[in-house]
């Protein structure tokens, strides 16, 4: 579904992520690892389409979208949930959710499906984005996301800020998102949490990777985490 090859990018004169490699098949879920810094937000971006590489080939389903817009790639089939949400503060919860409707992907996830899977949605449906709690807002940019009906959906920092009984409810909703063939990036601070939802680990240490692979122990994710 995603493969990735030799990726580098940065901001200006930093380089932030240097030669990652990586696939992600249908059904799977990739999770990225890594300390503040290790280059995890900037390979998201990468992949989304918010920052050009310096070197390296992304691939979807075989097609190289290295050098694609990322609104085309959102047409294409990838979708990023961000870092904070990024909602329309302004705008109602529906009528944040009806945004990747510009995309024109057709799929299992229209609105009465997303209000299914996430209920409190339905019941906030009118209620103005900027005045949510955190872990509404989250839903919304989960919701959202879906809606554009993403082959790979790219999942930044969704516990961030959040109390752990609303992170548990955040993560119930995965498994039916893979039910449908969707395969999920997800990038968490939270290494437990991560292991637990993930196929395979990727870690990060310093924009370089440290260690990939599934079924790894727990002291072999700590060492490539902190690097020692």
């Amino acid at each position: 579904m995603l493969e990735i090859s030799g990726l580098t990018a940065g901001y200006g004169q930093m380089t932030a992520l240097r030669d990652v490699s990586l696939t992600l098949g249908a059904g799977e879920v990739l999770a990225v690892i890594g300390a503040n810094g290790a280059g995890k937000s900037t390979l998201l971006k990468t992949i989304s389409g918010l920052l050009v590489p310096s070197s390296g080939t992304i691939r979807l389903g075989g097609e190289d979208i290295t050098r694609l817009p990322a609104y085309v790639r959102a047409r294409r089939g990838i979708a990023l949930v961000p870092e904070g949400r990024k909602l329309f503060r302004s705008l109602t919860v529906e009528e944040n959710l009806k945004v990747p409707a510009s995309a024109g992907r057709a799929g299992t996830w229209t609105l009465e499906s997303v209000y299914e899977l996430l209920p409190l949605l339905s019941d906030r449906r009118a209620r103005i984005a900027g005045d949510l709690s955190g872990g509404e807002q989250q839903a919304t940019a989960i919701g959202r996301a879906l809606l554009a009906n993403p082959d790979v959906l790219l999942l930044d920092e969704v516990s961030l800020g959040l109390a752990p009984a609303v992170v548990a409810q955040v993560y119930e909703v995965v498994p039916r998102i893979l039910a449908e063939g969707t395969a999920v990036l997800l990038v968490e601070q939270d290494v437990h949490q991560a292991m637990r939802m993930s196929t395979s680990v990727h870690c990060l240490l310093q924009g370089r990777t440290s260690l990939t692979g599934s079924d790894l122990s727990a002291e072999e994710v700590s060492r490539a985490y902190f690097g020692y």
